[in-house]
């Protein structure tokens, strides 16, 4: 009885952390917005994008989409990246000639974005930080390699798999 009570006890302090820590990071990300710089490092990744999505011309708007999400997500802005997988996901659907199927790109972006790949893990660094670890920035390398080598892996497997089930 004594664990459990501890325990909760533990949970309610962590969450109160959170709301501190994430309170700041919510406020970092809407400068970052209004700042423009979630979407400037959006136009740096819309290049690349259009090797890994040949079917989107450059200046579609779920390339767009795409690149924003992913922005966000690199900058840890796992709530503002969803509006945007979304939006690119109604998009690549419109432009599906068969809405039964899902399309390659479709497939690439849920794989990719599944992966989650973070440059600033910021809910991470929140918990950590509320649970009183001393040093939480030290998982940001592990982190960027990890979350790098699962994007990495991703993106080759739905590539594969796309010229296996053509």
């Amino acid at each position: 009885m004594d664990a459990m009570l501890k325990s909760g006890q533990k949970a309610v302090e962590i969450a109160f952390g959170l709301i501190g820590i994430m309170g700041l990071w919510i406020g970092i990300i809407n400068i970052a917005k209004k700042s423009g710089l979630i979407e400037i490092f959006s136009k740096i990744i819309k290049k690349p994008l259009t090797i890994i999505f040949p079917d989107l011309k450059s200046n579609d708007e779920a390339l767009s989409d795409i690149a924003l999400n992913i922005s966000a997500n690199a900058l840890g802005l796992t709530n503002a990246a969803t509006p945007f997988g979304i939006k690119a996901m109604e998009d690549m659907q419109k432009n599906n000639e068969n809405k039964s199927h899902a399309t390659n790109s479709m497939c690439t972006f849920l794989a990719i974005n599944t992966a989650g790949f973070q440059i600033v893990p910021a809910v991470v660094l929140a918990i950590l930080s509320s649970a009183g670890m001393n040093n939480p920035s030290q998982i940001i390398m592990p982190t960027l390699i990890v979350t790098s080598i699962a994007f990495i892996s991703a993106l080759f497997f739905v590539k594969l798999l796309e010229r296996v089930f053509k």
